[in-house]
Protein backbone atom coordinates (compact mmCIF):
# COMPACT_ATOMS: atom_id res chain seq x y z
CA UNK A 1 0.00 0.00 0.00
CA UNK A 2 0.89 3.67 0.03
CA UNK A 3 2.55 3.28 3.44
CA UNK A 4 5.33 1.00 2.22
CA UNK A 5 5.81 3.47 -0.60
CA UNK A 6 7.19 6.13 1.76
CA UNK A 7 10.92 5.95 2.42
CA UNK A 8 12.16 7.91 5.44
CA UNK A 9 15.91 8.57 5.43
CA UNK A 10 17.39 9.87 8.69
CA UNK A 11 20.80 11.53 8.95
CA UNK A 12 22.08 10.05 12.20
CA UNK A 13 25.28 11.59 13.59
CA UNK A 14 23.72 13.53 16.48
CA UNK A 15 27.09 14.14 18.15
CA UNK A 16 28.04 16.24 15.08
CA UNK A 17 24.49 17.68 14.59
CA UNK A 18 24.26 15.31 11.58
CA UNK A 19 27.10 17.03 9.73
CA UNK A 20 28.08 15.34 6.47
CA UNK A 21 31.39 13.61 5.86
CA UNK A 22 32.54 11.46 2.94
CA UNK A 23 31.16 8.26 4.56
CA UNK A 24 27.69 9.75 5.17
CA UNK A 25 27.52 11.00 1.57
CA UNK A 26 28.46 7.52 0.35
CA UNK A 27 25.67 5.98 2.44
CA UNK A 28 23.15 8.59 1.24
CA UNK A 29 24.06 7.79 -2.37
CA UNK A 30 23.39 4.08 -1.75
CA UNK A 31 20.10 4.77 0.05
CA UNK A 32 18.85 6.97 -2.80
CA UNK A 33 19.78 4.32 -5.37
CA UNK A 34 17.96 1.66 -3.31
CA UNK A 35 14.86 3.89 -3.05
CA UNK A 36 14.86 4.24 -6.83
CA UNK A 37 15.06 0.47 -7.26
CA UNK A 38 11.83 -0.14 -5.33
CA UNK A 39 8.35 1.36 -5.75
CA UNK A 40 9.01 4.49 -3.67
CA UNK A 41 6.33 7.15 -4.04
CA UNK A 42 7.77 9.74 -1.64
CA UNK A 43 11.16 10.00 0.04
CA UNK A 44 11.38 12.00 3.29
CA UNK A 45 14.82 13.18 4.38
CA UNK A 46 15.25 14.19 8.02
CA UNK A 47 17.81 14.41 10.81
CA UNK A 48 18.07 12.69 14.20
CA UNK A 49 17.88 14.37 17.62
CA UNK A 50 16.40 17.76 16.77
CA UNK A 51 18.71 18.87 13.96
CA UNK A 52 18.49 18.40 10.19
CA UNK A 53 22.13 18.84 9.16
CA UNK A 54 24.69 21.36 10.40
CA UNK A 55 26.61 21.26 7.13
CA UNK A 56 29.87 19.67 6.09
CA UNK A 57 31.83 18.02 8.87
CA UNK A 58 34.84 20.30 8.67
CA UNK A 59 36.94 17.82 10.60
CA UNK A 60 36.62 15.64 7.50
CA UNK A 61 36.63 18.12 4.60
CA UNK A 62 40.02 19.02 3.19
CA UNK A 63 39.33 19.78 -0.48
CA UNK A 64 36.75 20.28 -3.20
CA UNK A 65 36.26 16.49 -3.73
CA UNK A 66 33.71 16.73 -0.90
CA UNK A 67 31.76 19.23 -3.03
CA UNK A 68 31.74 16.76 -5.94
CA UNK A 69 30.43 13.93 -3.75
CA UNK A 70 27.79 16.21 -2.24
CA UNK A 71 26.67 17.34 -5.70
CA UNK A 72 26.12 13.68 -6.65
CA UNK A 73 23.66 13.35 -3.75
CA UNK A 74 21.93 16.64 -4.62
CA UNK A 75 21.62 15.58 -8.28
CA UNK A 76 19.98 12.32 -7.21
CA UNK A 77 17.43 14.10 -4.98
CA UNK A 78 16.57 16.30 -7.96
CA UNK A 79 16.69 13.50 -10.54
CA UNK A 80 14.57 10.74 -8.98
CA UNK A 81 11.11 10.56 -10.54
CA UNK A 82 9.26 10.62 -7.20
CA UNK A 83 8.94 13.70 -4.95
CA UNK A 84 11.51 14.20 -2.19
CA UNK A 85 10.62 16.05 0.99
CA UNK A 86 12.87 17.48 3.72
CA UNK A 87 11.54 17.46 7.30
CA UNK A 88 13.59 20.07 9.12
CA UNK A 89 14.09 20.87 12.79
CA UNK A 90 17.04 22.83 14.14
CA UNK A 91 20.06 23.53 11.98
CA UNK A 92 19.95 23.17 8.19
CA UNK A 93 23.14 25.08 7.45
CA UNK A 94 25.56 24.98 4.53
CA UNK A 95 25.29 21.49 3.06
CA UNK A 96 22.12 21.15 5.19
CA UNK A 97 20.48 23.99 3.27
CA UNK A 98 21.80 22.43 0.05
CA UNK A 99 20.08 19.11 0.88
CA UNK A 100 16.87 20.96 1.81
CA UNK A 101 16.72 22.98 -1.43
CA UNK A 102 17.54 19.90 -3.53
CA UNK A 103 14.32 18.31 -2.25
CA UNK A 104 11.02 19.12 -3.96
CA UNK A 105 9.16 20.01 -0.77
CA UNK A 106 10.08 21.26 2.70
CA UNK A 107 8.33 20.96 6.07
CA UNK A 108 10.04 22.83 8.93
CA UNK A 109 9.56 23.97 12.50
CA UNK A 110 9.49 27.67 13.42
CA UNK A 111 12.87 27.27 15.10
CA UNK A 112 14.58 25.65 12.11
CA UNK A 113 17.49 27.65 10.70
CA UNK A 114 18.60 27.89 7.08
CA UNK A 115 21.81 29.49 5.94
CA UNK A 116 25.04 29.16 4.01
CA UNK A 117 27.89 30.26 6.30
CA UNK A 118 30.50 29.74 3.54
CA UNK A 119 31.77 33.34 3.85
CA UNK A 120 32.62 32.68 7.50
CA UNK A 121 34.93 29.89 6.36
CA UNK A 122 36.32 31.07 3.04
CA UNK A 123 34.88 28.28 0.89
CA UNK A 124 32.25 28.53 -1.86
CA UNK A 125 29.10 26.66 -2.86
CA UNK A 126 28.58 25.84 -6.52
CA UNK A 127 26.58 27.72 -9.14
CA UNK A 128 23.62 25.28 -9.03
CA UNK A 129 23.19 25.89 -5.28
CA UNK A 130 23.16 29.66 -5.80
CA UNK A 131 20.52 29.24 -8.53
CA UNK A 132 18.33 26.99 -6.37
CA UNK A 133 18.62 29.21 -3.26
CA UNK A 134 17.75 32.31 -5.30
CA UNK A 135 14.77 30.54 -6.90
CA UNK A 136 13.33 29.28 -3.61
CA UNK A 137 14.19 32.12 -1.20
CA UNK A 138 13.83 34.96 -3.69
CA UNK A 139 16.71 37.06 -5.04
CA UNK A 140 16.83 39.61 -2.21
CA UNK A 141 17.00 37.15 0.70
CA UNK A 142 19.37 34.94 -1.32
CA UNK A 143 21.80 37.86 -1.49
CA UNK A 144 21.67 38.34 2.27
CA UNK A 145 22.21 34.59 2.80
CA UNK A 146 25.08 34.27 0.33
CA UNK A 147 26.81 37.65 0.70
CA UNK A 148 26.18 38.40 4.40
CA UNK A 149 25.97 34.81 5.74
CA UNK A 150 22.51 35.66 7.08
CA UNK A 151 20.47 32.90 8.74
CA UNK A 152 16.73 32.58 8.00
CA UNK A 153 14.49 30.92 10.60
CA UNK A 154 11.70 28.47 9.80
CA UNK A 155 8.96 31.05 10.17
CA UNK A 156 10.63 33.53 7.81
CA UNK A 157 11.43 30.69 5.39
CA UNK A 158 7.74 29.75 5.36
CA UNK A 159 6.72 33.34 4.72
CA UNK A 160 9.23 33.56 1.84
CA UNK A 161 8.00 30.30 0.30
CA UNK A 162 11.12 28.19 0.90
CA UNK A 163 9.17 26.12 3.44
CA UNK A 164 5.87 24.69 2.18
CA UNK A 165 4.37 23.69 5.52
CA UNK A 166 5.18 24.20 9.19
CA UNK A 167 5.81 21.08 11.25
CA UNK A 168 8.26 18.27 11.93
CA UNK A 169 8.54 14.62 10.86
CA UNK A 170 4.95 13.64 11.87
CA UNK A 171 3.51 16.40 9.64
CA UNK A 172 5.91 15.47 6.84
CA UNK A 173 4.89 11.80 7.07
CA UNK A 174 1.22 12.73 6.99
CA UNK A 175 1.70 14.89 3.89
CA UNK A 176 3.85 12.20 2.26
CA UNK A 177 1.02 9.73 2.92
CA UNK A 178 -1.43 11.96 1.05
CA UNK A 179 1.02 12.43 -1.85
CA UNK A 180 1.58 8.65 -2.02
CA UNK A 181 -2.08 8.17 -3.01
CA UNK A 182 -1.73 10.46 -6.06
CA UNK A 183 -0.87 9.27 -9.58
CA UNK A 184 2.90 8.62 -9.87
CA UNK A 185 3.12 9.14 -13.67
CA UNK A 186 1.57 12.59 -13.31
CA UNK A 187 3.92 13.55 -10.51
CA UNK A 188 6.95 12.17 -12.36
CA UNK A 189 5.97 14.15 -15.47
CA UNK A 190 5.37 17.36 -13.54
CA UNK A 191 8.67 16.98 -11.67
CA UNK A 192 10.48 16.46 -14.99
CA UNK A 193 8.87 19.59 -16.42
CA UNK A 194 9.71 21.65 -13.33
CA UNK A 195 13.33 20.48 -13.50
CA UNK A 196 13.55 21.38 -17.18
CA UNK A 197 12.35 24.92 -16.41
CA UNK A 198 15.44 25.23 -14.26
CA UNK A 199 18.35 23.85 -16.26
CA UNK A 200 21.56 24.00 -14.26
CA UNK A 201 23.84 26.92 -15.16
CA UNK A 202 26.25 26.03 -17.97
CA UNK A 203 29.90 25.59 -16.99
CA UNK A 204 31.52 29.00 -16.97
CA UNK A 205 35.25 29.79 -16.91
CA UNK A 206 34.91 32.84 -14.66
CA UNK A 207 32.77 30.95 -12.15
CA UNK A 208 35.16 27.96 -12.19
CA UNK A 209 38.13 30.30 -11.60
CA UNK A 210 36.35 32.01 -8.67
CA UNK A 211 35.48 28.60 -7.19
CA UNK A 212 39.06 27.34 -7.47
CA UNK A 213 40.38 30.63 -6.05
CA UNK A 214 38.23 30.30 -2.92
CA UNK A 215 39.02 26.63 -2.28
CA UNK A 216 42.76 27.23 -2.76
CA UNK A 217 42.87 30.55 -0.88
CA UNK A 218 44.79 31.49 2.26
CA UNK A 219 41.44 32.68 3.59
CA UNK A 220 39.97 29.15 3.37
CA UNK A 221 43.00 27.75 5.22
CA UNK A 222 42.52 30.51 7.83
CA UNK A 223 38.76 29.84 8.08
CA UNK A 224 39.31 26.09 8.60
CA UNK A 225 42.03 26.64 11.17
CA UNK A 226 39.91 29.19 13.04
CA UNK A 227 36.97 26.76 13.02
CA UNK A 228 39.10 23.91 14.38
CA UNK A 229 40.74 26.03 17.09
CA UNK A 230 37.45 27.81 17.93
CA UNK A 231 38.68 31.34 17.31
CA UNK A 232 37.42 34.17 15.12
CA UNK A 233 39.03 34.12 11.65
CA UNK A 234 40.88 37.13 10.27
CA UNK A 235 40.46 37.21 6.49
CA UNK A 236 43.00 39.07 4.36
CA UNK A 237 41.30 38.66 0.99
CA UNK A 238 43.93 36.28 -0.44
Amino acid sequence: GADQAITVVTLDRPERRNALDHATLGELTEVLEAAQARPTRVLVLTGASGHFCAGADLQGVEDASFATLLQGVLDRLVGVSFPTMAAIEGAALGAGTQLAVACDLRVATAGASFGIPAAKLGLMVNHWTVQRVATLLGPSTARAVLLAAEVVDGEAAHRLGLVNRMGALPEAREWAGQIATLAPPTIAGHKLMLNKLEQAPAPDDEVAAAFARAWESEDFAEGLDAFKTRRKPTFGGR
